[in-house]
Protein backbone atom coordinates (compact mmCIF):
# COMPACT_ATOMS: atom_id res chain seq x y z
CA UNK A 1 0.00 0.00 0.00
CA UNK A 2 1.07 3.55 -1.10
CA UNK A 3 2.31 6.48 2.02
CA UNK A 4 1.95 9.42 1.39
CA UNK A 5 3.01 12.75 2.52
CA UNK A 6 2.15 16.13 2.10
CA UNK A 7 5.37 19.20 1.38
CA UNK A 8 3.37 22.43 2.82
CA UNK A 9 5.49 25.49 3.51
CA UNK A 10 4.85 28.82 5.58
CA UNK A 11 4.81 30.50 2.53
CA UNK A 12 5.37 31.33 -0.82
CA UNK A 13 9.31 30.91 -1.45
CA UNK A 14 10.67 28.79 1.59
CA UNK A 15 12.01 26.18 -0.86
CA UNK A 16 8.66 23.75 -1.16
CA UNK A 17 9.77 23.06 -4.79
CA UNK A 18 13.35 22.78 -4.38
CA UNK A 19 12.94 19.87 -1.23
CA UNK A 20 9.92 18.13 -2.81
CA UNK A 21 12.60 17.78 -6.02
CA UNK A 22 15.26 16.75 -3.88
CA UNK A 23 12.93 14.50 -2.01
CA UNK A 24 11.90 12.74 -5.26
CA UNK A 25 15.47 11.83 -6.64
CA UNK A 26 16.79 10.75 -3.24
CA UNK A 27 13.57 8.32 -3.05
CA UNK A 28 14.14 7.68 -6.72
CA UNK A 29 17.58 6.53 -6.09
CA UNK A 30 16.31 4.44 -3.33
CA UNK A 31 14.64 2.18 -5.81
CA UNK A 32 10.90 3.71 -4.91
CA UNK A 33 8.51 4.27 -7.32
CA UNK A 34 7.05 8.12 -6.15
CA UNK A 35 4.09 9.75 -7.74
CA UNK A 36 3.66 13.25 -7.35
CA UNK A 37 1.45 16.30 -7.13
CA UNK A 38 0.05 19.51 -6.28
CA UNK A 39 -1.76 21.67 -4.83
CA UNK A 40 -3.64 24.52 -7.21
CA UNK A 41 -3.97 25.40 -10.30
CA UNK A 42 -0.17 24.80 -10.90
CA UNK A 43 1.11 23.44 -14.22
CA UNK A 44 4.73 24.63 -14.28
CA UNK A 45 5.88 22.33 -10.92
CA UNK A 46 4.54 19.83 -12.37
CA UNK A 47 6.77 19.56 -15.17
CA UNK A 48 9.55 19.62 -12.29
CA UNK A 49 8.26 16.64 -10.72
CA UNK A 50 7.83 14.63 -13.85
CA UNK A 51 11.28 15.14 -15.22
CA UNK A 52 12.98 13.92 -12.02
CA UNK A 53 9.94 11.12 -10.87
CA UNK A 54 9.30 9.83 -15.02
CA UNK A 55 5.90 9.87 -14.20
CA UNK A 56 3.53 12.85 -14.72
CA UNK A 57 2.56 14.93 -11.85
CA UNK A 58 -1.11 16.16 -11.39
CA UNK A 59 -3.06 19.22 -9.96
CA UNK A 60 -4.99 18.51 -6.80
CA UNK A 61 -7.64 21.79 -6.51
CA UNK A 62 -9.71 21.67 -3.68
CA UNK A 63 -11.74 25.07 -4.48
CA UNK A 64 -12.45 24.24 -8.16
CA UNK A 65 -13.06 20.07 -8.00
CA UNK A 66 -13.98 19.21 -4.60
CA UNK A 67 -13.24 16.22 -2.28
CA UNK A 68 -14.67 13.56 -4.08
CA UNK A 69 -12.13 14.77 -7.28
CA UNK A 70 -8.80 15.24 -5.35
CA UNK A 71 -9.28 11.50 -3.71
CA UNK A 72 -10.10 9.91 -6.92
CA UNK A 73 -7.44 11.64 -8.83
CA UNK A 74 -4.77 10.48 -5.98
CA UNK A 75 -6.26 6.94 -5.98
CA UNK A 76 -6.26 6.51 -9.86
CA UNK A 77 -2.66 7.91 -9.91
CA UNK A 78 -0.81 5.75 -7.08
CA UNK A 79 -2.27 2.36 -6.99
CA UNK A 80 1.17 1.05 -8.28
CA UNK A 81 3.36 3.49 -6.42
CA UNK A 82 5.12 3.02 -3.09
CA UNK A 83 5.62 7.02 -1.98
CA UNK A 84 2.73 9.45 -2.84
CA UNK A 85 4.37 13.22 -2.02
CA UNK A 86 2.30 16.16 -2.51
CA UNK A 87 3.74 19.50 -3.21
CA UNK A 88 1.31 22.17 -1.62
CA UNK A 89 0.69 25.99 -2.65
CA UNK A 90 1.73 29.18 -1.22
CA UNK A 91 1.60 29.19 2.31
CA UNK A 92 -0.30 25.88 4.37
CA UNK A 93 -3.42 27.76 4.82
CA UNK A 94 -3.51 30.25 2.14
CA UNK A 95 -6.26 29.29 -1.05
CA UNK A 96 -9.30 30.67 -2.36
CA UNK A 97 -10.65 32.75 0.92
CA UNK A 98 -8.92 34.24 4.11
CA UNK A 99 -11.52 32.97 6.01
CA UNK A 100 -11.46 29.25 5.56
CA UNK A 101 -9.58 26.68 4.26
CA UNK A 102 -10.90 26.24 0.88
CA UNK A 103 -8.78 25.85 -1.99
CA UNK A 104 -5.47 25.28 0.27
CA UNK A 105 -2.97 22.79 0.99
CA UNK A 106 -4.35 22.11 4.82
CA UNK A 107 -7.52 21.18 2.80
CA UNK A 108 -6.01 18.98 0.68
CA UNK A 109 -3.99 17.40 3.83
CA UNK A 110 -6.94 16.80 5.69
CA UNK A 111 -8.52 15.22 2.87
CA UNK A 112 -5.92 12.48 2.24
CA UNK A 113 -5.34 11.86 5.86
CA UNK A 114 -1.80 13.05 5.26
CA UNK A 115 1.13 14.24 7.68
CA UNK A 116 2.53 17.65 7.01
CA UNK A 117 5.98 18.68 6.37
CA UNK A 118 6.09 22.11 7.14
CA UNK A 119 9.18 23.73 5.73
CA UNK A 120 10.41 27.00 6.83
CA UNK A 121 12.63 29.08 5.73
CA UNK A 122 15.02 29.73 8.73
CA UNK A 123 17.81 31.86 7.43
CA UNK A 124 16.62 35.29 9.68
CA UNK A 125 15.52 33.80 12.61
CA UNK A 126 16.53 31.08 15.60
CA UNK A 127 14.03 30.53 18.58
CA UNK A 128 11.40 32.47 16.48
CA UNK A 129 11.39 29.58 14.07
CA UNK A 130 9.65 27.18 16.95
CA UNK A 131 6.91 30.03 17.62
CA UNK A 132 6.57 30.06 13.72
CA UNK A 133 5.85 26.35 13.96
CA UNK A 134 4.09 26.28 16.79
CA UNK A 135 1.57 28.64 15.29
CA UNK A 136 1.31 26.26 12.12
CA UNK A 137 0.59 23.51 15.02
CA UNK A 138 -2.46 25.17 16.83
CA UNK A 139 -3.99 27.06 13.74
CA UNK A 140 -6.10 23.89 13.02
CA UNK A 141 -5.85 21.39 15.54
CA UNK A 142 -7.14 19.19 12.61
CA UNK A 143 -4.06 19.11 10.32
CA UNK A 144 -1.53 16.80 11.27
CA UNK A 145 1.97 19.13 11.16
CA UNK A 146 4.47 15.76 11.77
CA UNK A 147 7.79 17.18 10.78
CA UNK A 148 10.02 20.74 9.97
CA UNK A 149 12.32 20.89 7.67
CA UNK A 150 14.42 24.12 8.18
CA UNK A 151 15.48 25.30 4.82
CA UNK A 152 18.58 27.99 4.27
CA UNK A 153 20.26 27.24 7.62
CA UNK A 154 23.74 29.42 8.23
CA UNK A 155 25.60 26.64 9.54
CA UNK A 156 25.79 23.56 12.05
CA UNK A 157 25.67 26.15 14.85
CA UNK A 158 23.08 27.52 13.05
CA UNK A 159 20.87 24.44 12.76
CA UNK A 160 21.97 23.35 16.42
CA UNK A 161 20.14 26.78 17.52
CA UNK A 162 16.82 25.78 15.69
CA UNK A 163 17.32 22.26 16.60
CA UNK A 164 17.18 22.95 20.51
CA UNK A 165 14.26 25.89 19.99
CA UNK A 166 11.79 23.07 18.57
CA UNK A 167 12.64 20.48 20.92
CA UNK A 168 11.01 21.54 23.95
CA UNK A 169 8.14 23.81 22.19
CA UNK A 170 7.08 21.94 19.05
CA UNK A 171 5.24 18.46 18.80
CA UNK A 172 6.18 18.05 15.15
CA UNK A 173 9.93 16.45 14.73
CA UNK A 174 12.88 18.26 13.14
CA UNK A 175 13.95 15.51 10.57
CA UNK A 176 16.15 18.18 8.33
CA UNK A 177 18.21 21.19 8.12
CA UNK A 178 19.04 22.04 4.72
CA UNK A 179 22.26 24.29 4.48
CA UNK A 180 21.72 27.87 2.21
CA UNK A 181 23.62 27.13 -1.16
CA UNK A 182 22.40 28.92 -3.80
CA UNK A 183 23.23 26.63 -6.56
CA UNK A 184 20.18 24.42 -5.28
CA UNK A 185 17.58 27.33 -5.96
CA UNK A 186 15.70 27.08 -9.18
CA UNK A 187 15.23 30.22 -11.53
CA UNK A 188 12.21 33.02 -11.48
CA UNK A 189 10.78 35.18 -13.97
CA UNK A 190 7.42 36.88 -13.61
CA UNK A 191 5.09 33.63 -13.21
CA UNK A 192 7.01 32.39 -11.05
CA UNK A 193 9.41 29.65 -11.67
CA UNK A 194 11.30 28.98 -15.48
CA UNK A 195 9.62 25.33 -16.63
CA UNK A 196 11.13 22.64 -17.15
CA UNK A 197 11.38 22.36 -20.63
CA UNK A 198 13.88 25.06 -20.52
CA UNK A 199 16.19 22.83 -19.07
CA UNK A 200 17.35 24.79 -15.84
CA UNK A 201 17.03 21.36 -13.88
CA UNK A 202 20.24 20.19 -15.12
CA UNK A 203 21.53 17.08 -14.00
CA UNK A 204 24.29 18.36 -11.90
CA UNK A 205 21.64 20.11 -10.32
CA UNK A 206 19.42 17.24 -9.41
CA UNK A 207 22.78 15.28 -8.45
CA UNK A 208 23.05 17.94 -6.16
CA UNK A 209 20.10 18.79 -4.71
CA UNK A 210 19.47 14.50 -3.98
CA UNK A 211 23.39 14.20 -2.11
CA UNK A 212 21.85 17.56 -0.22
CA UNK A 213 18.61 16.14 1.07
CA UNK A 214 20.15 12.65 1.84
CA UNK A 215 23.28 14.62 4.28
CA UNK A 216 20.67 16.73 5.39
CA UNK A 217 16.94 15.32 6.00
CA UNK A 218 15.72 11.98 7.64
CA UNK A 219 14.79 10.19 5.29
CA UNK A 220 13.87 6.70 7.09
CA UNK A 221 12.33 8.73 9.52
CA UNK A 222 10.31 10.46 6.89
CA UNK A 223 9.33 7.31 5.25
CA UNK A 224 7.80 6.10 9.32
CA UNK A 225 5.95 9.58 9.45
CA UNK A 226 4.46 8.46 5.94
CA UNK A 227 0.82 7.27 6.87
CA UNK A 228 -1.12 5.15 4.54
CA UNK A 229 -2.80 5.71 1.80
CA UNK A 230 -6.92 5.74 2.07
CA UNK A 231 -8.69 3.14 0.49
CA UNK A 232 -10.32 5.09 -2.54
CA UNK A 233 -7.69 7.65 -2.16
CA UNK A 234 -9.23 9.56 -0.19
CA UNK A 235 -9.81 18.82 -28.31
CA UNK A 236 -6.40 19.98 -27.41
CA UNK A 237 -6.62 23.42 -25.37
CA UNK A 238 -3.97 26.08 -27.16
CA UNK A 239 -2.22 26.80 -24.01
CA UNK A 240 1.46 25.53 -24.25
CA UNK A 241 1.67 29.08 -25.84
CA UNK A 242 1.87 30.40 -22.70
CA UNK A 243 5.73 29.56 -22.25
CA UNK A 244 6.45 30.48 -25.50
CA UNK A 245 4.14 33.77 -25.45
CA UNK A 246 6.64 36.98 -24.94
CA UNK A 247 9.78 35.06 -24.66
CA UNK A 248 9.39 33.21 -28.47
CA UNK A 249 6.72 36.06 -29.65
CA UNK A 250 9.22 36.51 -32.80
CA UNK A 251 9.66 32.74 -33.94
CA UNK A 252 5.59 32.52 -33.35
CA UNK A 253 5.17 35.42 -35.64
CA UNK A 254 7.28 33.70 -38.38
CA UNK A 255 6.28 30.65 -38.43
CA UNK A 256 3.77 31.57 -40.93
CA UNK A 257 2.70 28.04 -42.00
CA UNK A 258 0.96 27.76 -38.41
CA UNK A 259 -0.38 30.93 -38.67
CA UNK A 260 -2.18 30.51 -41.45
CA UNK A 261 -3.60 27.33 -40.39
CA UNK A 262 -4.88 28.19 -37.63
CA UNK A 263 -6.50 30.90 -39.27
CA UNK A 264 -8.17 29.41 -41.56
CA UNK A 265 -9.05 26.51 -39.48
CA UNK A 266 -10.99 29.37 -37.23
CA UNK A 267 -12.50 30.67 -40.12
CA UNK A 268 -14.30 27.78 -41.50
CA UNK A 269 -15.70 27.10 -38.53
CA UNK A 270 -13.62 24.66 -36.74
CA UNK A 271 -14.05 24.50 -32.28
CA UNK A 272 -11.11 26.15 -31.31
CA UNK A 273 -10.43 26.83 -27.29
CA UNK A 274 -7.59 29.04 -26.82
CA UNK A 275 -7.30 30.23 -23.15
CA UNK A 276 -4.59 32.54 -21.69
CA UNK A 277 -1.56 31.86 -23.59
CA UNK A 278 -3.96 30.57 -26.48
CA UNK A 279 -5.61 34.10 -26.64
CA UNK A 280 -2.40 35.72 -26.66
CA UNK A 281 -1.47 33.67 -29.54
CA UNK A 282 -4.74 34.15 -31.51
CA UNK A 283 -4.88 37.97 -30.96
CA UNK A 284 -4.05 40.33 -33.88
CA UNK A 285 -0.57 41.15 -32.38
CA UNK A 286 1.85 40.65 -29.13
CA UNK A 287 4.25 43.91 -28.06
CA UNK A 288 6.88 42.33 -26.28
CA UNK A 289 8.67 43.76 -23.26
CA UNK A 290 11.17 45.87 -25.46
CA UNK A 291 7.84 47.07 -27.48
CA UNK A 292 8.07 45.33 -30.39
CA UNK A 293 4.64 44.25 -31.88
CA UNK A 294 4.53 40.90 -33.47
CA UNK A 295 2.00 39.71 -35.83
CA UNK A 296 -0.11 37.17 -34.35
CA UNK A 297 -3.03 34.85 -35.68
CA UNK A 298 -5.31 37.73 -35.83
CA UNK A 299 -8.64 35.99 -35.13
CA UNK A 300 -9.04 37.89 -31.44
CA UNK A 301 -9.51 41.84 -33.31
CA UNK A 302 -6.61 43.20 -30.42
CA UNK A 303 -3.39 43.03 -29.22
CA UNK A 304 -1.75 42.10 -25.94
CA UNK A 305 1.18 43.68 -24.50
CA UNK A 306 4.07 42.53 -22.06
CA UNK A 307 6.00 45.92 -22.04
CA UNK A 308 4.40 46.98 -18.47
CA UNK A 309 2.96 43.53 -17.08
CA UNK A 310 0.75 43.22 -13.87
CA UNK A 311 0.36 40.46 -12.75
CA UNK A 312 -3.45 38.92 -12.29
CA UNK A 313 -3.57 35.93 -10.34
CA UNK A 314 -6.63 34.46 -8.76
CA UNK A 315 -9.54 32.46 -8.40
CA UNK A 316 -12.45 32.83 -11.09
CA UNK A 317 -16.15 31.88 -11.33
CA UNK A 318 -17.05 31.26 -14.67
CA UNK A 319 -21.01 31.23 -16.29
CA UNK A 320 -21.50 31.06 -19.95
CA UNK A 321 -24.11 33.31 -21.68
CA UNK A 322 -23.72 32.14 -24.88
CA UNK A 323 -23.69 28.70 -26.50
CA UNK A 324 -19.95 28.01 -27.33
CA UNK A 325 -17.93 24.72 -28.09
CA UNK A 326 -17.76 23.88 -24.24
CA UNK A 327 -21.25 24.31 -23.12
CA UNK A 328 -24.55 26.05 -23.52
CA UNK A 329 -25.84 29.38 -22.06
CA UNK A 330 -26.62 28.50 -18.35
CA UNK A 331 -23.33 26.39 -18.48
CA UNK A 332 -20.73 27.19 -15.09
CA UNK A 333 -17.61 26.33 -13.98
CA UNK A 334 -14.07 26.99 -11.62
CA UNK A 335 -11.13 28.31 -12.79
CA UNK A 336 -8.24 30.78 -12.42
CA UNK A 337 -5.94 33.42 -14.00
CA UNK A 338 -2.50 33.78 -13.73
CA UNK A 339 -1.56 36.20 -16.03
CA UNK A 340 1.06 39.49 -16.51
CA UNK A 341 -0.15 40.65 -20.11
CA UNK A 342 -3.07 43.33 -20.74
CA UNK A 343 -5.40 43.09 -23.63
CA UNK A 344 -5.92 45.77 -25.13
CA UNK A 345 -9.86 46.98 -26.03
CA UNK A 346 -11.61 44.67 -27.81
CA UNK A 347 -14.57 45.94 -30.02
CA UNK A 348 -18.07 45.28 -28.21
CA UNK A 349 -19.28 44.18 -31.68
CA UNK A 350 -17.26 40.98 -30.41
CA UNK A 351 -19.55 38.28 -28.47
CA UNK A 352 -18.83 37.72 -24.73
CA UNK A 353 -19.50 34.52 -23.90
CA UNK A 354 -18.77 34.39 -20.13
CA UNK A 355 -19.81 36.42 -16.99
CA UNK A 356 -16.57 36.49 -14.68
CA UNK A 357 -17.09 36.37 -10.74
CA UNK A 358 -13.60 36.78 -8.92
CA UNK A 359 -12.38 37.68 -5.33
CA UNK A 360 -12.31 41.54 -4.86
CA UNK A 361 -13.54 41.67 -8.24
CA UNK A 362 -16.80 42.55 -9.90
CA UNK A 363 -18.81 40.80 -12.38
CA UNK A 364 -17.40 41.18 -15.55
CA UNK A 365 -17.84 40.22 -18.80
CA UNK A 366 -15.44 37.99 -20.76
CA UNK A 367 -14.71 35.14 -22.79
CA UNK A 368 -15.02 36.15 -26.41
CA UNK A 369 -16.15 34.36 -29.04
CA UNK A 370 -15.56 34.54 -32.68
CA UNK A 371 -17.34 31.91 -35.20
CA UNK A 372 -16.51 28.63 -33.11
CA UNK A 373 -13.58 30.14 -31.60
CA UNK A 374 -13.48 30.69 -27.79
CA UNK A 375 -10.73 33.11 -26.36
CA UNK A 376 -10.59 33.47 -22.92
CA UNK A 377 -8.07 34.58 -19.57
CA UNK A 378 -9.50 32.01 -17.49
CA UNK A 379 -8.18 28.81 -16.83
CA UNK A 380 -11.10 26.56 -16.84
CA UNK A 381 -10.69 22.95 -14.82
CA UNK A 382 -12.33 20.47 -16.81
CA UNK A 383 -12.53 19.13 -12.95
CA UNK A 384 -15.30 21.28 -12.14
CA UNK A 385 -17.52 20.57 -14.78
CA UNK A 386 -16.50 17.31 -16.55
CA UNK A 387 -19.48 18.07 -19.28
CA UNK A 388 -17.04 20.60 -20.64
CA UNK A 389 -14.56 17.84 -22.53
CA UNK A 390 -17.28 15.79 -23.48
CA UNK A 391 -18.95 18.94 -25.16
CA UNK A 392 -16.02 20.11 -26.88
CA UNK A 393 -14.97 16.69 -28.47
CA UNK A 394 -18.72 16.52 -29.77
CA UNK A 395 -18.15 19.73 -31.13
CA UNK A 396 -15.13 18.62 -32.85
CA UNK A 397 -16.70 15.80 -34.35
CA UNK A 398 -19.52 17.58 -35.64
CA UNK A 399 -17.52 19.41 -37.42
CA UNK A 400 -14.95 17.08 -38.83
CA UNK A 401 -18.30 15.10 -39.76
CA UNK A 402 -19.37 18.09 -42.27
CA UNK A 403 -16.33 18.48 -43.23
CA UNK A 404 -16.24 14.61 -44.27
Amino acid sequence: MARILVVAGTASGVGKTTITLGLLEAFRRRGLVVQAFKVGPDFIDPGFHELVSGRPSYSLDGWMCGRDHVRATVARHAADVDLVLVEGVMGCFDGADPTSDDGSTAQVAKWLHAPVVLVIDASAQARSSAAVVRGFESFDPDLGVAAIIANRLGGEAHARLIREAMRGSCRAELVGGIPRDPALELPERHLGLVTAIEGVLTGERRERLATTIERSVDLDRLLAIASPLPSGGVAAPIEGALRAREIHARALAENVGVVKALADRAGAGTPIYAECGGLMYLAAGLEDADGMLHSMVGVLPAAVSMRSPRLTLGYSEVRFVADTPLGAAGTTARGHEFHCSTLGEVSPQVKRAYRVRGRGRDEHAEGFLIGRTLLSYVHLHFGSNPALAVNFVAACAAASERTC
